[in-house]
Order: C-alpha cells, then sequence, then structure tokens
C-alpha cells in the first residue's frame, strides 16, 4: 500500500467514525424518529402536500383565493403537532451540524461545508 493509500485509508475511516458519531448523536436520533413519525403521519404529509402544491401554483399565477387558501394551510402546518416535532428535531440536528463545521473550519482557516455552487461535472 503505497503511502498515498494508506492517507486515503485514514482518511476515509475517521470519515466514517465521524458520521456514526452524528449518526449517533440525539439530535440524528430525534430528527430521524421525527421524520418517521412524520411520514406514517397521513394527515400531516397532506396538509405539506396540498401546501406545495398551493405555494406551486401561486407562483405560477398569482390569485387572492389561491393567496387566501395558502394561508389557511399554514396555519394549518403550523397547528399539526408531527410537523412541529419535526421542525423542532430538523433545527436541532441543522445546529448541531454548524456547530461541528465551526469546529472543522476553524483549523483549517477556511468554511468547510461552504457550497461551491455546483456539481463535480
Amino acid at each position: 500500500m503505497s503511502e498515498t493509500q494508506s492517507v486515503e485509508t485514514g482518511v476515509e475511516q475517521k470519515l466514517q467514525a465521524f458520521i456514526d458519531a452524528i449518526e449517533d448523536s440525539e439530535a440524528y436520533q430525534r430528527f430521524a424518529a421525527a421524520s418517521e413519525e412524520l411520514e406514517a403521519d397521513d394527515e400531516a404529509t397532506t396538509l405539506i402536500d396540498e401546501y406545495q402544491q398551493k405555494h406551486q401554483q401561486l407562483q405560477a399565477d398569482f390569485d387572492r383565493s389561491l393567496m387566501a387558501e395558502l394561508q389557511e394551510l399554514q396555519r394549518e402546518l403550523s397547528e399539526n403537532e408531527t410537523i412541529q416535532q419535526h421542525q423542532a428535531a430538523q433545527s436541532d440536528l441543522i445546529e448541531l451540524l454548524q456547530q461541528t463545521n465551526d469546529v472543522i473550519s476553524e483549523p483549517i482557516g477556511m468554511e468547510f461545508a461552504q457550497s461551491s455552487g455546483g456539481g463535480c461535472c
């Protein structure tokens, strides 16, 4: 095994340990559980689908009655307990990932998780 392959293997092992640590975190576990609950909640998923559909329609053609329907759906979404729990868990996970990014970014002197705005190809 060459020195480059050895370094790559070491980096891959550390990356896997990092991924495992994130997956074992309380924030990730809560998010995963909340995501499963959301997927199993027909009322919540119907509300989300309907909201997304109305939002797309509104973007294509503004209509006051459609706007009123969208606002009502938004109110219903904000009152749905499953959706609230999912959003809270998602916020906690995002905060953990932002903190992780900060910890990694500081020693390397650049934004670790910075988006370059494009893909590899």
